[in-house]
């Protein structure tokens, strides 16, 4: 492995609280086993879950539930992929470190500029749902207020100290897994009892497989439901991401990514067939959040002004995480000399203020959307499309790393242990079914718009990579020539 190949493993940092080497002693990493381990299950329930579901129910039906499983099944091995390469070296801390190692650096360079527009989306997406989920309060309240407040919070939040992000993402995490426990708790047995809403809907896991509930739209209609479902699920290679900086990865990292499957299930599946055998396909709303919507349904509206607290908490929380990641990631980029050294500058609370600034800049642009596209539901699409064309193609990354390792380290896979199930033949099923996700964007308008900016991003990262890359061979040139005269 090159020197460069190794100054790129070393200095890469983590997302939550990971360590830059040289840099360490500069960062405050105060994030505790019990932060990092609320962070990796609150993961698993974000905004995509419980926004994005009734707008993926009104295209798929109740075929949606096999959406996810599908999904589900999918990114899990992608997980296995991500887990096996991280373990395959104690030196990964994320993984552009080694898309870096087996790719080249032009990928840890793609990677990390992607990863970290990705999560500005994500809080631009997650801080447009907030402005909806306050409507709900106060229905004549316009949309960029509470908007706005949450971006002026936020900043200041993370402006403090790294604990503090840590404690606010703690209890976040705690009310997004409380409450989606006691909602599965309700919906079991609202089932279970046979109750009847006001209107004359008795509950019933029925509505499940009642006609015209499972294809309603047809089987184009069941392919639309795979975009905001991918973009549900955007986050989970957070947990491989955090549970390798703990103390003992190859115990913890196997225990996290082992049970997406039990999360993808009681979390998505689960949820799914309660609010379906609730309150019944037909009368789920594809604009407001189901969850909120079932137990207005129900008569409940106290319990719904409680689940839109849970849920506006629960996009503040994604919010809040993406603010943190996009700024910790840029401050890696700048130490790694893939972003301006402006970037590297730290406060008197060790956080890295100009990189923060930046992306909240970046962020404050992206939310000034809702100006020009007013309805909530309409500019969750567009930009939640726009977070999956990013995730399928960091995912893909992860992929074509992990068959370049399978052919270049043979001896590390061999003595795995934690390895990926029919590692090479999944990682290409993988990889076609992320193309597939890819092919289902292109087909509705909304989405497509996501596809038209895929060229404009990877090509503004090609001519950036290339002005950096002639950058670094002057400088090279210059420093090995004046050496050399100075001997002279």
């Amino acid at each position: 492995m090159n020197k460069d190949t190794d100054k790129s493993i070393n200095v890469k940092g983590d997302l939550f609280g990971g360590h830059l080497d040289n840099d360490e002693e500069k960062l405050q990493r105060s994030l505790t086993n019990r932060h990092i381990q609320l962070l990796a299950i609150g993961g698993a329930i974000g905004t995509g879950l419980f926004m994005g579901t009734g707008k993926t129910l009104s295209l798929s039906g109740t075929s949606i539930v096999l959406t996810y499983m599908i999904i589900g099944f999918f990114f899990y091995f992608i997980m296995r992929a991500m887990g096996e390469l991280l373990l395959s070296n104690s030196n990964y801390k994320s993984f552009a470190d080694f898309a870096t190692a087996y790719l080249g650096p032009w990928a840890g360079f793609f990677l990390g500029w992607s990863y970290w527009m990705l999560w500005i989306i994500v809080a631009i997406t997650d801080i447009i749902v907030i402005g909806g989920y306050f409507q709900f309060w106060f229905p004549d309240i316009s949309q960029w207020i509470p908007a706005f407040i949450t971006v002026v919070t936020l900043t200041t939040l993370n402006l403090l100290t790294v604990k503090l992000f840590g404690e606010t993402e703690f209890w976040f995490a705690l009310i997004k897994i409380v409450a989606i426990i006691a909602f599965l708790l309700v919906g079991i047995y609202l089932i279970a009892t046979g109750f009847t809403s006001p209107n004359g809907v008795k509950a019933s896991l029925s509505h499940i497989v009642e006609a015209g509930s499972i294809f309603p739209h047809g089987f184009s209609g069941f392919l639309a439901g795979f975009q905001i479902a991918v973009f549900a699920f955007v986050g989970i290679e957070l947990i491989g991401t955090t549970a390798a900086e703990t103390k003992d990865p190859n115990k913890t990292l196997p225990k996290a990514i082992n049970s997406i499957p039990l999360r993808i299930l009681l979390f998505y599946v689960g949820a799914l067939i309660c609010i379906i055998s609730v309150t019944s396909w037909a009368k789920v709303s594809p604009s407001q959040s189901p969850f909120v919507h079932m137990f207005t349904l129900i008569g409940l509206p106290i319990a719904a002004t409680l689940v839109n607290f849970v849920v506006t908490t629960s996009a503040m929380s994604s919010a809040n995480s993406g603010i943190f990641a996009t700024s910790r990631m840029m401050y890696g980029l700048a130490v790694e000399k893939d972003a301006p050294k402006y970037f590297k500058k730290l406060s008197k609370g060790r956080v890295p203020v100009n990189s923060l600034l930046f992306s909240m800049g970046c962020i404050v642009i992206g939310t000034s959307m809702l100006f020009i596209i007013p309805n909530v539901m309409t500019a969750f699409t567009i930009f939640s499309s726009l977070t999956t064309v990013l995730i399928l193609f960091v995912y893909g990354m992860m992929l074509i790393s992990y068959l370049a390792y399978r052919k270049k380290a043979p001896e590390l896979h061999k003595s795995s242990v934690y390895k990926m199930p029919m590692g090479v033949v999944m990682s290409w099923v993988c990889l076609a079914f992320l193309v597939f996700v890819a092919v289902v964007l292109s087909l509705d308008h909304d989405t497509r718009i996501a596809i038209y900016f895929s060229p404009i991003w990877f090509g503004g990262l090609y001519i950036a990579y290339r002005y950096r890359a002639k950058r670094n061979a002057e400088r090279s040139w210059i420093l090995q020539h004046g050496k050399r005269i100075e001997r002279e």
